[in-house]
């Protein structure tokens, strides 16, 4: 006898995840559709292999504070961005999606703005995408197969930045976005300080480590 269980009817808590196997691409999309947009839950999916992970508040906080920096940071660049969120980003031909924790268009912003709904035969992979790894690690497959060029992921209390090369995701002590700003040290930093300031304060400190740099950087030109 074969038991049929709808996936709403798995209850995933928060800080754990549930791993479905042997799923196919017509089953990720029913799933999908089942468990509908507005819910806390995330979703990976490569191979055949669903993931559902509930995150935990602490996975929430680092998310909404790396992305406010980073927001920040293009800011006082001065440079145009779009951001999707934890959009769903899928790709039958690759067998792969992903939710990120956060993800930012800047090189390809303008074919983002006014987007209502994703086809990933035609639009772009974000530029940048944010993970924070707390109970489980991200799907790196389904990034590298949808070619997301850069991967922000907070681990252990530490920032580090993989950058895609030749489909492979390699760490670098650089961002590709930003190759003369030391983005580890300064976003680490204010991660660190977040545990004893509020957020807004860490922002405005932030901010200020930015002009700095900026201007360090230019007056050594």
């Amino acid at each position: 006898m074969v038991v049929q269980v709808r996936v709403s009817q798995i209850e995933v808590l928060p800080g754990q995840r549930a791993v479905l196997h042997d799923i196919a691409w017509a089953e990720f999309e029913e799933i999908i559709q089942e468990l509908g947009e507005h819910r806390a839950t995330r979703i990976a999916y490569f191979d055949e292999t669903l993931e559902i992970r509930m995150p935990l508040p602490e996975h929430e906080r680092a998310k909404v504070i790396i992305g406010d920096l980073l927001k920040i940071l293009l800011d006082e660049l001065g440079q145009e961005w779009e951001s999707l969120g934890s959009s769903t980003f899928k790709k039958q031909i690759m067998q792969a999606g992903i939710e990120p924790d956060d993800c930012f268009y800047i090189k390809n912003y303008a074919s983002m703005i006014g987007k209502k709904r994703l086809d990933m035969n035609v639009d772009p992979p974000p530029d940048l995408a944010i993970e924070v790894d707390l109970t489980s690690d991200t799907q790196i497959s389904a990034y590298e197969a949808l070619g997301v060029a850069e991967i922000w992921r907070y681990k252990n209390a530490r920032l580090a930045i993989n950058l895609l090369e030749a489909g492979c995701y390699v760490e670098s002590p650089h961002s590709l976005l930003f190759p003369n700003l030391p983005i580890i040290e300064g976003i680490s930093q204010c991660l660190k300080r977040s545990a004893e300031i509020p957020m807004s304060a860490v922002r405005r400190e932030f901010s200020q480590w930015v002009r700095e740099e900026v201007r360090e950087i230019r007056r050594s030109r």
